[in-house]
Formats: structure tokens, sequence, C-alpha cells
């Protein structure tokens, strides 16, 4: 690990990670993230932001694009927090790397639009996507902790209509909302920036309710989904996440996914890009993974 990785664990475990655990009012926790994405996250020269509507609002992230096909990525924040925008300078990271464009849609956010609202938003963009002309083999998902879940979940209902896109990848997804990993538990503590405590009242604003029983829905828990005929998957994970074993469990739905562990780093840490050498590494593979499934498209 790097000593960026070291500095930057002590400080996401001193400051962030409490304030995580402490802030229970959903809008002041977007508040939060959205001025911390500005002042932290940074996206390369000669990137072109856009709104647009593809589906549902969002944004199309390019950098002199040139290739054929398009991801479509969904951002994370445990489907409560988090835009297009927050996760716009990384999306441009890869934007940059591939010369693909890249849509993240605004998708619906509880709890004021609980489950499966998400899921109808993440279905409609990739309609919206095929009725401009792409075809699914040039479409690549997404997705980061929960918005890497509702890719998971988008891909499985994809793939048992007979339309699978070109592929997926995900970074650190939330794959399990009936909450059994055992990694919740032993890596409570060794978690860099997710309070394992907050998982339960999270679920509940997401399910609208204590309807604990639709958890395990494959719409929201893609681990309990079925992916027949599965394209290529690649997951990237940190060992020291509480959401290790969500990534590493999908082996049992998806027995040819490159599930790829990392050592001791914070959850989503791709959007750390600026400072650990460890997340452009990370962008670095995703990227090549990209090309390589649109070169087939």
């Amino acid at each position: 690990m790097s000593w960026q990785s070291d500095l930057l664990g002590a400080m996401l475990r001193l400051f962030a990670k409490p304030l995580l655990l402490s802030t229970r009012d959903p809008a002041k926790a977007r508040r939060r993230f959205d001025l911390a994405a500005r002042w932290l996250f940074r996206a390369p020269p000669l990137t072109l932001t856009t709104r647009a509507h593809v589906g549902v609002p969002g944004l199309w992230v390019e950098n002199r694009a040139r290739e054929p096909g398009v991801v479509l990525f969904f951002h994370g924040g445990a489907y409560v927090i988090g835009s297009a925008r927050t996760h716009a300078p990384m999306l441009a990271q890869l934007a940059a790397r591939t010369r693909v464009r890249v849509f993240a849609p605004d998708y619906r956010l509880v709890p004021e639009h609980p489950f499966p609202a998400a899921f109808k938003d993440a279905l409609a963009c990739f309609d919206a996507l095929i009725a401009r002309g792409y075809r699914p083999d040039e479409i690549v998902l997404g997705g980061d902790s929960a918005g890497g879940g509702l890719a998971l979940a988008l891909f499985g209902k994809l793939c048992r209509d007979g339309r699978a896109p070109a592929g997926l990848f995900a970074f650190s997804p939330w794959t399990d909302l009936t909450l059994t990993g055992t990694s919740l538990v032993t890596n409570a503590r060794r978690d860099q920036l997710l309070p394992a405590d907050r998982l339960t009242e999270v679920r509940a604003l997401v399910l609208g309710g204590a309807r604990p029983r639709e958890a395990s829905d494959p719409r929201l828990s893609p681990l309990y989904a079925a992916f027949p005929k599965a394209t290529p998957v690649q997951i990237h994970v940190a060992e020291s996440e509480i959401l290790r074993d969500d990534s590493l469990r999908m082996r049992k739905r998806l027995p040819d996914a490159d599930i790829r562990l990392a050592g001791d780093l914070p959850h989503v840490w791709p959007l750390l890009h600026g400072f650990l050498p460890e997340a452009r590494t990370t962008l670095d593979e995703t990227a090549s993974f990209i090309r390589r499934l649109l070169s087939r498209s």
C-alpha cells in the first residue's frame, strides 16, 4: 500500500467515518457530500459535461470522445446521497482513458422515492439509449456502492430478458440488502469509511418503511438474482471493507466474473484518484476492461 493510502485511511477513520455515523438528516448528508465532491474531486483537462434527459435527467461526460459505444454509470451514495455531478470527475477520468462517452443518470433517491424507483429509472435509461440507436452490445454498465448494486440488478434483468449489455464493472457494490455478509461484522472496525451500524437504518429508508422481506428482491439485491448468459463482469473491492463479501459472494451468481480484491483501501477508492495511486491504477484497469468490451461490439 502507498504512503498516501496510509495517511488518507487514518484521516478518513478519524474524521469522515464519525461524520457519516452521526449525520442522520438526508438533506444535510447530501449537502455535505456535494460540498466535499466540489473540493476534493477534479476532472482532467478537456472534459465536457452536458445536461441531458436520457430516460431520466443526468449528465453526459466526455473527454475527446471518438470511440463508439457508451458507458451507463450509476452513482453510489446508499441510494440517499450522491449525483451525476459528484461522480463526474471520476467518470471524466474513465472517459479520458477510453475516449468513450459516459451517461450518469440522476436516478430518484430515498427517502423521497423508495424502492423500486431507482430500479425503474435505471431500466428507463437503458431503454432510452436503445431508442437512441445503441445496440445492447454497445452499452457497458457501471456503478459504485449502491449504484454498483443497481447496475448489477439491471444487468440481471437484461440478461433474463435476452438483452445483455456488452458487460459491467463495479466498484465496491452493495449487492445484499438482507445484510447477511460476514464482513459487515468482521470488518466493522477496519473499514476506513462506512459505519456498519447505519446500514439497517439506511435499508429502512430504501424500502420505505418496515418491509425487510423485500430486501431480497433481485431488483434491489442482485446477490439473489439470476444472470443467464451473462457477459463479462469486473468488480473491484477492498479487503477491509464492510461490503467485501457483497462482492465476493457474487461469484456464486457470476462464476466467470473477474473479482479483484485490493488491500486496505477506502470504500470506492477510485473516487480519490487525485490522492491515491491505487485509485489511478484501478481506473486504468477498468478503462482497459471497457475498451476490450466495446472492441467486440
